[in-house]
């Protein structure tokens, strides 16, 4: 069976579309809007969760020593060639071992999967909530993670930032 409707149905239908999207447009513009003010108020409400891989650092004790022991394993492990360690070979105590030259992380290369950091022995990297990575170039991407010294950008966001409330925005309303 044919489903054929005349000429003044259709409009009918058409005029009834849209006043119902009207309608939505309507309520929508009455609604309080939420904004997030960012980066002027980012210290004080900005939520990150403890568990976001944003950039990976090689942590280091009081006199800046590190623990990694070139052992390429985290090299091995990146998918995309992101890592890329210099190491060289002395002698100590009658016994040669692996000496860390230089530990090159291309962070615009990252995909952030992890395989390094749960490859590593020694616990030598581990990943950080920190975000705002953006440069004007790319060679200012590419770190030299054993010779600097990590300092987060806004105090506390290594445990996570601004205390989340669950069922709300953590943001200002305008």
């Amino acid at each position: 069976m044919e489903n054929n409707q005349s000429y003044f149905g259709g409009i009918k239908d058409a005029v009834k579309s849209l006043l119902t999207g009207l309608g939505v447009t309507w309520r929508e513009y009455f609604t309080p809007k939420v904004t997030e003010q960012y980066p002027e108020n980012r210290k004080t409400v900005l939520h990150v969760a403890s568990r976001h891989r944003g950039r990976l650092i090689m942590p280091q004790d009081a006199e800046g020593n590190n623990k990694c022991i070139a052992c390429t394993l985290c090299e091995k492990a990146c998918p995309n060639g992101t890592i890329t360690i210099k190491s060289e070979m002395v002698e100590v105590d009658g016994k040669k071992k692996r000496r860390l030259v230089d530990y090159q992380y291309d962070l615009g290369e990252c995909m952030f999967c992890q395989l390094c950091v749960n490859v590593c022995p020694q616990d030598a990297i581990k990943f950080v909530n920190e975000f705002e990575n953006s440069t004007f170039s790319r060679d200012s991407l590419v770190l030299h993670l054993d010779k600097e010294k990590f300092e987060p950008v806004l105090p506390g966001l290594t445990d996570g930032g601004a205390e989340m409330e669950i069922g709300k925005f953590n943001t200002g309303t305008k």
